[in-house]
């Protein structure tokens, strides 16, 4: 049965996950919430909506304090002590305040105005930002202790839904393949623009997040390197690879592709999953896999060369999907053999393979072959496109993928 959750307010999904999350932390006195995630996943209409949540639970409109750093009206505030006049102007002096800071990464010292509001003001500090840097060390020296993450994702197929229902010939088959292939940006609207066109909106986003929060970060002025690495990471997005061998097929030396997937990594165009043992219970600290933040943005930037194989890109997204359910998700190794994905949720465990279907015999052997190995009660699934079910047997469920993805959450 599909559980489809959200809804639509003003032409926008209604992001109530992480309104739940924000919720939760409101009000605790003298910690910031901080909303990370990728360019235009949707995090400045996150802010929107909470606002409005705000208002409906009976705050005063005066006691909200809205500031987008990328708009025009701040272009030239680009220091903390100039953000802290702007802030100053803004926030009520005598009430409990709700703060909300856009694209805060774009001040130099930053952390240095949360500390402060937090110190001289009575309020409650909301932030959005485009990459994992923001909680580097620096951040950590200031507000230690003082604030919650909350990681935002691009659009759920069910939120996808919501916003592109199924409706006469575009069939939930062909709404997953357009998942797939245009990604789950808000702002990517399959049923209104081209495929090129699209694809030109995707690569803009993509060159803003390479240009702004990699190569001004790094100082560096030529992008060639990192769109070589780039590439070569999202054409190889469910492959187990190293920096060691990614750096031998470029001719570059390790240290610069480890510090520009690093900072890849940062901006959250690219997630790493780590390989680990499984009956050693253990990380591994060679060959991970790397996924795509977007399946849209990768199909973009490879073009031509982003390749048939769906497999890979169903692979995607259920790691996607996992982690915004709130799991660890790493890549299971078991002696000489590989499961996809070996997801943790406090004590809970759940192992899953992922394959674009399990008709063939041979492959249908091979996807269970893997979860049989393990020898554990725990939940071992096999997704694939497929809608007749297979029975692997020994306790080895085969779902639906698209059922999957619309079903009840653990």
């Amino acid at each position: 049965m599909w559980i489809v959750r959200p809804m639509i307010v003003d032409g926008m999904v209604l992001r109530d996950e992480y309104i739940k999350r924000l919720d939760a932390h409101r009000d605790r006195k003298g910690v910031a919430k901080i909303v990370t995630g990728v360019r235009r996943c949707g995090k400045s209409v996150l802010m929107r909506q909470y606002i409005d949540h705000l208002k409906e639970s009976g705050v005063n409109e005066e006691d909200i304090v809205y500031i987008n750093m990328e708009s025009s009206e701040f272009n030239t505030v680009d220091d903390f002590r100039e953000f802290g006049d702007v802030l100053d102007d803004r926030i009520p002096p005598d009430s409990h305040a709700y703060v909300f800071i856009d694209e805060i990464q774009n001040v130099s010292g930053w952390e240095k105005n949360v500390s402060s509001m937090m110190a001289d003001h009575d309020v409650d500090i909301y932030i959005t930002g485009s990459n994992a840097y923001l909680l580097s060390s620096e951040l950590a020296t200031f507000i230690s202790g003082r604030y919650v993450e909350v990681k935002m994702m691009p659009l759920s197929f069910a939120e996808y839904l919501e916003l592109h229902p199924v409706d006469g010939d575009r069939t939930i088959d062909s709404r997953f393949n357009d998942y797939l292939r245009y990604g789950a940006l808000p702002i990517v609207n399959p049923d209104k623009a081209a495929m090129q066109d699209t694809y030109d909106l995707l690569t803009g986003i993509y060159n803003t997040v390479l240009i702004k929060d990699v190569l001004n970060r790094l100082e560096i002025r030529s992008s060639s390197t990192l769109t070589r690495i780039t590439k070569f990471l999202m054409s190889n997005i469910g492959n187990r690879t190293n920096t060691f061998t990614i750096a031998k097929e470029l001719e570059l030396s390790n240290a610069t592709v480890e510090k520009y997937v690093t900072a890849l990594e940062e901006a959250l165009l690219i997630y790493k999953a780590e390989r680990y043992d499984v009956r050693g219970k253990r990380i591994l600290k060679s060959n991970g896999k790397y996924y795509a933040s977007d399946t849209g943005i990768r199909n973009a930037v490879l073009g031509s060369a982003a390749g048939g194989d769906m497999g890979r890109q169903i692979e995607n997204v259920v790691y996607l999907e996992l982690r915004r359910r709130g799991y660890e998700v790493v890549v299971g190794s078991y002696i000489d053999l590989e499961v996809d994905f070996t997801a943790f949720l406090g004590d809970r465990v759940e192992y899953y393979q992922v394959t674009q279907t399990m008709l063939n015999e041979e492959v249908a052997e091979r996807e269970a072959k893997s979860l049989r190995r393990v020898r554990d009660s725990f939940p071992k699934t096999i997704l694939s496109l497929d809608r007749v079910m297979a029975r692997p047997g020994d306790g080895i469920e085969h779902l639906n993928v698209i059922d999957w993805l619309l079903g009840e959450r653990g």
